[in-house]
This record gives structure tokens, sequence and C-alpha cells, in this order.
């Protein structure tokens, strides 16, 4: 079975509708790998498909796909070819006489040390250069030349004039050939990582359903392959169980874990006739559900669609850099035509005409812009590590830097995702006595209130009093005996039930705090209120700081949560946010980030329902989201710059494109400062490396020659090197930045 067990539910159900051609299997993100048995995406993890469920949407990509660099690649491909690359560098460089020019020392001859180089060069040539001559095949074939296009001229050209001068005793390049090869082949590996750790979200997901389900069929439970799940099917869960499918619970009460999900972060009660969410945990009841809906059809299965779909849409954004590389290309190569045919029109010889026109090629050639902006992002992505985040995808750091809205999810984010103690109102005894007591009874409960008052008390140092005839009361609270007095200890129905009356002030500002969101606690002894105390989930203080530093730096600050209006409203005034949005499902999460981007931008007042905003046209917007939790994955994806914390889910941090390693949202300030020097960095980067173009390429083409400046081909590349390396020395300069 593949550990997709939800995808394969899709497939089994997409198979019996499509016998007639669901022969063979391939992956959505990587069409190149087909197999005719299910599986899994040796690449990035996604169950195979039916390939007739996706023919269409390639056959539509076409013309796309056609002209993608990294059409069939693979980071491990890229790496492999790198260091073999690099090796092969090293002899060919020694034995070329830059160094006798430069250093005035060369390695030993020996018989045949002449060719050495044009052998090795070869090599590299084909082994590691063959990739971008493929890559420059596949644009022009598509008729969209882009970046493939220009390193492959450039390397075919330098590699044609390097033979022809070996034997025809003229300046070889091919130490210039080899270790321009082997800096693009690390530059498109480090490309390459960025875009393959974006597509593990839907492998993430899947494991959230069980690889099994108990069914009940003819009055036996029978343990069955979730795939093999039906409609209408009744499944038995087991305490602390996973949920297998959407459904209605037909019998039992248990409390339902469904943070992952929808975000509430207080366990769910459930009773018959309750609705259920494949994924999510049961608490400490069995339950017999009643399937409703499987595979595709299920919450989950949305939620993964939401993820594919806004992963989907963000590799669009290449199109702008394809664009830029297609001009890039037709300057280069115009030029070099131009310089070709111009010179052999006033009568030069070929052999001059081709060394200028290989000469105008390697300037132009993107060698510094192979590591203008890898090697800025590496020692920023190093630096970022150091500052407690981690960034995974590139182009999400660039995007901080213009970030502004931040919109954070509340659960796990900036609060803690856990119950605790917020407010205590000690009346017949002191508040140690009221903690004392509440605790000792709470210790023999599994209830998530009852663990939050224990661990406040423990934290207090509280000595627990010894409890008897302990009782959990359903739906009411708990009750035990100390020294022989009984000790309640509940919300408003144990206040109900004993009829214990509040004091006027008291009985206001619970009533105040319950608004909040809030759950009341009460602790009763025999019928006598002892005190009270209020609970909810705490807020992380360093979230205070952070909201203050981003409002600093003139970025808004919005929140979503899937809790309800009065918990929203008091975390809101706890931070000073003043703009949130309540008991938000996941896809309305996604298009909330999609209404932020697109600058209708909701009135979120107390008169605004969650799902009916009022819109006012306020420009586009880049908005950055930061969560923790599955229900995040698809505003995470969609969002410009997608921020996890990292004590989240792995959903969650598949989906992002920087994770917050501490837990501490005061690191979102940072990010945006980093953004900002690294951007400073690469514009300067690329200053450099094609600023000397500019003067170069004139040279190149021998405009001067009539004045005795004419800059050969060795020479173009050695300015081609000179670039390089001072691309690398600033970026290098970015290390000594504080944050």
């Amino acid at each position: 079975m593949s550990i997709l067990a939800g995808e394969n539910s899709i497939i089994k159900t997409y198979r019996m509708n499509h016998k007639h051609n669901a022969q063979f299997y391939t992956c959505p993100m990587h069409p190149e790998i087909r197999q005719d048995k299910p599986g899994m995406c040796h690449e990035c993890g996604m169950s195979l498909v039916p390939t007739d469920a996706i023919d269409a949407h390639h056959e539509h990509k076409a013309s796309t796909d056609a002209h993608d660099k990294h059409a069939g690649h693979s980071t491990k491909m890229f790496l492999k070819k790198f260091w073999v690359s690099s090796i092969l560098t090293i002899p060919v460089v020694l034995y070329a006489d830059v160094l006798q020019k430069i250093y005035g020392w060369s390695p030993p001859d020996f018989p045949g040390s002449a060719y050495l180089p044009l052998v090795f060069g070869s090599v590299v040539f084909f082994y590691g250069g063959w990739v971008f001559l493929a890559g420059a095949y596949r644009e022009l074939k598509a008729r969209l030349p882009g970046m493939m296009t220009l390193i492959g001229i450039a390397i075919l050209a330098a590699y044609l004039w390097s033979v022809y001068a070996v034997f025809a005793g003229a300046e070889a390049l091919f130490w210039e050939l080899t270790t321009l090869i082997t800096i693009m082949l690390l530059g498109h590996w480090l490309e390459m990582r960025a875009v393959s750790a974006s597509q593990g979200a839907l492998k993430e997901l899947s494991k959230l359903l069980p690889d099994t389900a108990e069914v009940i069929r003819n009055g036996r439970i029978e343990t069955v392959a979730l795939s093999e799940l039906r409609e209408k099917d009744v499944v038995f869960v087991r305490p602390g169980a996973k949920i297998p499918a959407d459904g209605v619970v037909m019998e039992g009460k248990a409390e339902v874990n469904e943070a992952m999900v929808t975000g509430e972060s207080a366990p769910v009660a459930k009773m018959t006739n309750s609705a259920v969410i494949a994924g999510t945990i049961n608490g400490d009841g069995a339950l017999r559900i009643r399937v409703s809906s499987i595979g595709e059809k299920t919450f989950l299965a949305g939620v993964m669609r939401l993820v594919a779909e806004a992963q989907a849409s963000k590799s669009r954004l290449q199109i702008l850099s394809d664009r830029a590389a297609f001009y890039l290309t037709i300057v280069a190569v115009a030029g070099g035509l131009i310089t070709l045919i111009a010179w052999l029109l006033v009568g030069a010889e070929i052999g001059f005409a081709v060394a200028r026109l290989v000469a105008v090629l390697v300037i132009a050639c993107p060698h510094a812009l192979g590591l203008a902006v890898p090697l800025v992002a590496s020692i920023s992505t190093t630096l970022a590590a150091r500052h407690g985040f981690l960034v995974k995808q590139r182009l999400a750091l660039e995007a901080a830097r213009s970030t502004n809205i931040v919109l954070f999810d509340k659960t796990g984010t900036l609060t803690r995702g856990e119950y605790g103690v917020t407010n205590i109102w000690p009346v017949k005894v002191d508040e140690e006595e009221l903690f004392r007591v509440a605790a000792s009874v709470d210790m023999h409960s599994e209830h998530f209130i009852s663990k939050a008052i224990v661990k406040k008390a423990e934290e207090g140092g509280v000595k627990m009093a010894e409890v008897k005839d302990f009782a959990r009361l359903p739906g009411k609270g708990v009750r035990g005996s100390i020294n022989g007095v009984v000790i309640f200890v509940g919300g408003q129905a144990i206040l109900d039930d004993l009829q214990v009356m509040l004091p006027g002030p008291l009985r206001s500002e619970t009533e105040e705090e319950s608004k909040k969101g809030k759950t009341i606690i009460y602790v009763i002894a025999e019928k006598e209120l002892l005190g009270i105390f209020a609970l909810a989930d705490l807020i992380r203080e360093e979230s205070r700081e952070a909201i203050q530093g981003l409002k600093a730096m003139g970025v808004k600050i919005a929140m979503v949560t899937g809790d309800s209006e009065g918990v929203a409203s008091w975390v809101a005034g706890e931070l000073g946010i003043d703009e949130y949005f309540a008991r938000v499902l996941p896809h309305q999460k996604s298009e909330i980030v999609k209404r932020l981007q697109e600058g209708k931008a909701p009135t979120l007042t107390e008169e605004r329902s969650e799902s009916r905003p009022t819109e006012s046209r306020v420009g586009r917007n880049k908005v950055a989201m930061v969560g923790d939790g599955i229900n995040d994955a698809p505003a995470l994806t969609q969002a410009d710059l997608g921020i996890a914390i990292g004590a989240g889910t792995n959903v969650a941090i598949e989906s992002a494109g920087i994770i917050l390693v501490r837990n501490d949202p005061r690191d979102i300030v940072k990010i945006i400062k980093l953004s900002r020097l690294t951007y400073t960095k690469m514009i300067q980067n690329l200053f450099w490396a094609t600023g000397y173009n500019v003067v170069a390429l004139p040279l190149a083409a021998g405009v001067l020659v009539s004045e005795g400046i004419l800059l050969q081909p060795a020479l173009a590349a050695l300015f081609m090197s000179l670039s390089t390396i001072i691309v690398a020395i600033n970026a290098v300069l970015l290390r000594n930045k504080a944050l």
C-alpha cells in the first residue's frame, strides 16, 4: 500500500470510472516519471496518478514546459555533475598557460601534456555542459530562447574555438570553459534545491490519515486498508486514534482534537449526529462513525488540492525571469553575430573574426550572474540560521523585503497553542489554597482544562492534598473529597446544579472574560464558592514585541483564526492588533490571503461577519502568512511569503518558505531586515556582474582596434572571472551585517 493512503482512495475511485485507459501512472509534478503500478514519486513524494488524469493539464502547459530550463532535471544530477566537473577542472587550469602568464609558474610537462586541457575540457563540456546544450535545444525548439540558450551558445562557441585553437596554435579557452560550466552547475543546483523543497507539503498532508480503519461489518470489527473504505461504512474509532474519513457520529461521546485541521485550539465535543473530519484525533471516548466522504471528496483532500494549486500558481512568477533572459539572449547573440559579420565584411581573416565572436560571447556570458544571486542567498541563509530561522526557498527571503502586511495565525503562533490560567478570583480562601484544592482534584482528570490548572499549581510549588472518591462528571467537571469535604471543579453546569449564586461584581467580571472566549471554572466546597479561574490559550510574550517591531517598520498586522469571535477579539486587543478574522476555515484562510494581495481588504470591525467582508480597494499588497498548522498550509503557499513556526506541523513547515526554529515571532522582524540587506547586495552584485559589459563588449568586438586596443578571448574570460571575484567578495561582506 502506498504511504499516501488518502490519495490511493482517489486513484482507486478514478480507476473505477476510467477502466479503459488508466494503465500507466505518473507524477503531476514530474510527468517524465511513469510506471505501470501505483506508487510514490521518488523526486517529490507525491502519489502517482493515472496518466489520463493529467494529460489534458500537461497539454495545456506544453508551451511553457517546453522552455522550462529544469525540465527532467534533479538536484542529485546537478550536484554530481558539479563535483565531477570541479575535479576535472583542476588539471585543466593547472596546464593552461594562464598560471604561467600571471605567476610565472607552470606544472611539469610530460609527453602529451599539451593535449591534457583538450581531453579533460572535452569531458567537462560533454558531461557537465550537455545539460545546458539540451536545455538550449528545447528552448530554441519552442521558439522561446532564454538563459539556457545563452549559456549553451557561449560554451559551444568557446569549445569549438578551443578545439580549433589547439591544432592551429592559437589561444585556447579550455580553463575558462570548464570553470564556466562548473560554476553554472553550482548555481543551478542551488536553484533546484529551492524548487524541490517546495513540493513536500502534499506528502506531509497524507501522513495525517491512518493506514487502516476498523470497519463494523456483520456485527464484527474488521481492520481494512483505508483505500477499501466505502461511503456509508460504519467505522469504530478508539480513544486516541485518528479518524479515517469524513463522517457523522452514530454512537458515542468524545472530545476530538481538530486543531491541526480547523485551527480550533480547544478539543471539540462530539456526540450523536456530530460531523467529524478525516485526520483529526479522537479524545477519551470511543466513537462509531458512518462514513460520508472518502478519497478526493474529503475535507483533507480539499486542503491538499489547495496546497497543490497554490504551489503551481506561484511557479508562474518565473515567466518574468524567462522574459529577462530572453532579451539578454537576443542582445548577446545579436552582438556576437554583428561582430562576426562586420569583421568578415571589412576583409578580416576568418580566424580573427571568430576570435571576436568568441570574445563577445564569453564577455556576455552570465558567468558572474551564475553566482550573483545564489551566493548572496547562500550567505544570507547561513546568517538566517544563526538568528533563529531557516530559509527553504530563496524567493521567499527575497519577497520579505517588500512585505507590507503580515497575517498571523493565532493558535500556536501568537499564542502557545495550549490552555493556561489567565485570571484568578479567590473568594473564601487565598490564591495558594484555591490552587491546592482545585489542582488536587484535577490531578485525577485527563481533561486539558484540568491539566492546565494542575500545571499552574505545580509551577507555583503548591503541595497537593490526598483526594478520595474522585468522579468525572460528564459535561460538567470533576468531583473529589479532601479531608471529608466534597470539592467540585467545573463550569457553569456545576454552578447551576449546586445552585450557587455569584456576587454581582464578580458575575460582571466573569461574564466580561467569558465574552473574550475564555473558559470560566468554578471551585466549590459542598455548596460554598471558594474561587474562580479563567483559562484561555496563552499568548506568547514575544508576540507583543514582534508586533511592535513590525509596526515600527511600517508593516500592517492582521490575524486569522479558526477560533471564535470572542477569542479573536481578546487576543487582538491584548496584542494591539486592529484587524482580525475569526472562525475561518482552511479554504477561507487562503481566500483571505488572495483578497489582501489583490487589495480587496475587508473592513475588519465587530460588525463584519466572518464570511461577509466589505471591500475597499487599497492596491496590490505583498502578504506574509505566519502559521503552524495544517489549516495554514494553503494560505502559507498562497502568500507572497510563507513563514512557519518550527514547532508546528510538518505540513506547515513544508508549505512555508521560511521556518522560525525558535518559535519566536520576533524573528519575523529580523527576516524583513535580512531580506532588505540581501536585496541590496543582490542589486550591487547584478551591477558588478553586468556593468563591465558596457566597456568590455565594445572592446571585445574590436571597436578600438585602430587605436591598438583589442580584447582577446583569453583576456575577455579574465575580465569575466574578475567580475565573478568582485561579486563573491561583495557577497561575503554581507556576513558582517548585524540584524
